[in-house]
């Protein structure tokens, strides 16, 4: 075994993450598409992830200036999905995953979702809460009651 391999097996089994629970990465992004597009793709078989995005980054990985996009509020938030560097930093970076890249992040996004539902992203749930995608998961909730 490689020392790669080997590295990466200890950091999984330091944070008790198995190969089965990291997320697949999105491919990287095609020219033509804008990120939106890109993300509402890598999102649809979860659509409310997308929702999210537009809510918490406006679609932005980068800001202006070609940095990595911080939370206004909590500078530790980054990215598509304001993924908090401090508390996801270490999970992240066990999974293999870089926060600062457009992948890395929605692929983290995608891992935190399963993990937590919708919760991480409380802070901005009056906005997402307000999209048909949401609205319809309640509608689909209330009647397999």
């Amino acid at each position: 075994m490689n020392i790669t391999a080997t590295i990466a097996l200890a950091i999984s089994a330091a944070f008790n993450v198995t190969p089965a629970q990291m997320p697949p990465l999105p491919a990287p992004m095609p020219q033509v598409q804008t990120v939106e597009q890109y993300v509402r793709g890598y999102f649809a078989d979860e659509p409310i992830l997308a929702e999210i995005s537009s809510c918490e980054s406006h679609f932005r990985q980068f800001d202006k200036n070609g940095n990595v996009l911080h939370g206004e509020v909590v500078y530790e938030d980054m990215g598509l999905m304001q993924v908090n560097s401090t508390y996801h930093g270490k999970t992240a970076a066990a999974l293999g995953l870089d926060l600062s890249t457009m992948q890395g992040n929605l692929a983290y996004g995608r891992y935190l979702y399963n993990k937590e539902g919708t919760t991480p992203w409380n802070s901005s749930k009056a906005c997402w809460s307000k999209s048909q995608v949401y609205k319809d998961s309640q509608t689909a909730l209330a009647i397999n009651k």
